[in-house]
Protein backbone atom coordinates (compact mmCIF):
# COMPACT_ATOMS: atom_id res chain seq x y z
CA UNK A 1 0.00 0.00 0.00
CA UNK A 2 1.27 3.49 -0.85
CA UNK A 3 1.67 6.16 1.79
CA UNK A 4 -0.33 9.25 0.63
CA UNK A 5 2.07 11.56 2.48
CA UNK A 6 4.99 10.18 0.49
CA UNK A 7 3.11 10.79 -2.75
CA UNK A 8 2.46 14.38 -1.70
CA UNK A 9 6.17 14.83 -0.94
CA UNK A 10 7.10 13.48 -4.37
CA UNK A 11 4.59 15.80 -6.03
CA UNK A 12 6.04 18.73 -4.09
CA UNK A 13 9.51 17.90 -5.38
CA UNK A 14 8.31 17.82 -8.96
CA UNK A 15 6.29 21.01 -8.61
CA UNK A 16 9.28 22.80 -7.06
CA UNK A 17 11.50 22.78 -10.19
CA UNK A 18 12.72 26.19 -11.26
CA UNK A 19 13.24 27.00 -14.93
CA UNK A 20 16.86 27.36 -16.10
CA UNK A 21 18.50 30.64 -15.01
CA UNK A 22 18.35 32.30 -18.47
CA UNK A 23 14.61 31.59 -18.68
CA UNK A 24 14.15 33.28 -15.31
CA UNK A 25 15.67 36.45 -16.75
CA UNK A 26 13.65 36.14 -19.99
CA UNK A 27 10.42 35.89 -18.03
CA UNK A 28 11.26 38.94 -15.94
CA UNK A 29 12.24 40.97 -18.99
CA UNK A 30 9.13 39.89 -20.90
CA UNK A 31 7.06 41.37 -18.10
CA UNK A 32 9.10 44.56 -18.08
CA UNK A 33 10.20 44.02 -14.50
CA UNK A 34 13.51 45.04 -12.99
CA UNK A 35 15.56 42.82 -10.74
CA UNK A 36 14.84 45.30 -7.95
CA UNK A 37 11.07 44.94 -8.43
CA UNK A 38 11.33 41.15 -8.33
CA UNK A 39 13.58 41.32 -5.28
CA UNK A 40 11.12 43.53 -3.41
CA UNK A 41 8.19 41.27 -4.30
CA UNK A 42 10.06 38.13 -3.20
CA UNK A 43 11.63 39.71 -0.12
CA UNK A 44 15.32 39.53 -1.01
CA UNK A 45 18.06 41.87 -2.19
CA UNK A 46 18.48 42.67 -5.88
CA UNK A 47 21.84 40.88 -5.89
CA UNK A 48 20.10 37.62 -4.96
CA UNK A 49 17.84 37.88 -8.02
CA UNK A 50 20.85 38.67 -10.22
CA UNK A 51 22.66 35.59 -8.91
CA UNK A 52 19.57 33.39 -9.41
CA UNK A 53 19.31 34.57 -13.01
CA UNK A 54 22.99 33.85 -13.60
CA UNK A 55 22.76 30.42 -11.98
CA UNK A 56 25.38 31.33 -9.38
CA UNK A 57 23.00 30.57 -6.51
CA UNK A 58 19.52 29.17 -6.11
CA UNK A 59 16.67 30.54 -4.00
CA UNK A 60 15.99 28.78 -0.73
CA UNK A 61 12.80 28.44 1.23
CA UNK A 62 10.68 30.46 1.91
CA UNK A 63 11.83 32.74 -0.93
CA UNK A 64 12.01 29.84 -3.37
CA UNK A 65 8.26 29.23 -3.16
CA UNK A 66 7.45 32.91 -3.74
CA UNK A 67 9.94 33.19 -6.62
CA UNK A 68 8.64 29.99 -8.20
CA UNK A 69 5.08 31.30 -7.94
CA UNK A 70 6.13 34.53 -9.67
CA UNK A 71 7.92 32.63 -12.44
CA UNK A 72 4.95 30.32 -12.97
CA UNK A 73 2.57 33.26 -13.28
CA UNK A 74 4.93 35.01 -15.70
CA UNK A 75 5.20 31.82 -17.76
CA UNK A 76 1.41 31.73 -18.04
CA UNK A 77 1.35 35.29 -19.36
CA UNK A 78 4.48 35.05 -21.52
CA UNK A 79 4.71 31.43 -22.73
CA UNK A 80 7.20 32.34 -25.46
CA UNK A 81 9.64 33.61 -22.81
CA UNK A 82 9.24 30.39 -20.84
CA UNK A 83 10.77 28.33 -23.65
CA UNK A 84 14.38 27.25 -23.12
CA UNK A 85 16.72 28.10 -25.98
CA UNK A 86 18.62 25.26 -27.62
CA UNK A 87 21.82 24.53 -25.74
CA UNK A 88 20.41 26.04 -22.56
CA UNK A 89 20.98 23.87 -19.49
CA UNK A 90 17.98 21.98 -18.18
CA UNK A 91 17.11 21.76 -14.48
CA UNK A 92 18.56 18.22 -14.43
CA UNK A 93 21.88 19.35 -15.91
CA UNK A 94 22.01 22.45 -13.74
CA UNK A 95 23.04 20.55 -10.63
CA UNK A 96 23.43 22.02 -7.19
CA UNK A 97 21.04 22.31 -4.29
CA UNK A 98 18.03 24.57 -4.24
Amino acid sequence: MTDPDRLKRVDALLDDVLPPPPVRAKLRLAAGLTQQEVAEAVGVKRLAVARWELGQTHPRRPHRAVYLHLLNRLAERYPEAAQADEGMPTPASEGGAG
